[in-house]
């Protein structure tokens, strides 16, 4: 087992696991600009190493992520208070980043959502490929609250997993979801009293399958409500003959035919 820490985030390495957490539980590990350059470095040092097949995003403390740390921006009058104060440039320069390089892991994520998700915290549980919480925990678009729109990807992860009226709803009034009733609604796989615990067994788990094709799972059914059916089944056909040419394509299907567990080795 390896750990490297910085400020921010901490990085662990369990076995074929890595156990990524966002680690400023004083703000409710709320992002700063930094944290996210930290977050990426963590994602870096998961993809570098080939042993790693799964990952797990938790928080550290009692919330799994705040959204943005909002004493970042500057709010002090003057001519340029307006500029100074945009949210635009962060959101381009570190939370669409964010989002799409969560998307993009050449492994699969899962979200251990330890407590209060709110704002951009919530986009990016969803944004990761399962998310189980705690029976704590609480998903919050707080947007509304502060005169903002969901962003980090929440306007499409919500309609997405929870259809339009549900979505808007929360997105408008900024009410608390709770854990049971976000699992009830679609919006993450599970609820555990131990999250990161369930997210470890659930990583393990995938950890030895055939990476490769969750990977490119995740990246089918992301795009199958742009496509017609006629469109998927065409998509559905080229990613399968990709698969096809992997290692683990042709060690899952000798394993069932000698009626033997499958040794993938992701790829």
């Amino acid at each position: 087992m390896t750990q490297e820490n910085n400020l921010s985030v901490t990085f662990e390495k369990r076995g074929a696991v890595a156990l990524v957490t966002l680690n400023r539980p004083q703000a409710l590990n709320s992002f700063t600009l930094q944290m996210h350059h930290d977050l990426w470095a963590a994602f870096d040092l998961a993809e570098a190493d080939a042993e790693i097949r799964a990952m797990v995003l938790t928080g550290a403390g009692r919330g799994f992520c705040a959204g943005a740390d909002l004493s970042n921006f500057d709010f002090t009058p003057g001519p340029d208070m307006v500029k100074r104060a945009d949210p635009g440039p962060i959101i381009d320069q570190a939370f669409n980043p964010t989002t799409r390089r969560i998307q993009a892991l050449r492994m699969p994520v899962i979200a251990a959502v330890n407590g209060v998700a709110a704002g951009a915290g919530a986009s990016i549980a969803m944004a990761c490929d399962i998310a189980i919480a705690s029976p704590q925990a609480s998903f919050i678009q707080a947007f509304s609250k502060i005169g903002l729109i969901p962003d980090a990807g929440s306007s499409w992860l919500l309609v997405e997993r929870l259809g339009m009226p549900r979505a808007l709803a929360l997105a408008m009034t900024g009410d608390k979801l709770g854990a049971q009733q976000a699992k009830e609604w679609g919006m993450i796989w599970d609820v555990a009293e131990d999250s990161v615990a369930a997210a470890m067994d659930m990583a393990e788990k995938l950890s030895v399958m055939p990476t490769k094709a969750l990977v490119a799972t995740r990246k089918l059914m992301a795009g199958a409500h742009t496509r017609s059916l006629s469109e998927q089944l065409d998509q559905e056909r080229d990613t399968q003959s990709e698969m096809g040419k992997t290692h683990d394509y042709f060690e899952g299907v000798k394993a069932f035919l000698e009626k033997r567990p499958a040794n993938f080795k992701g790829e």
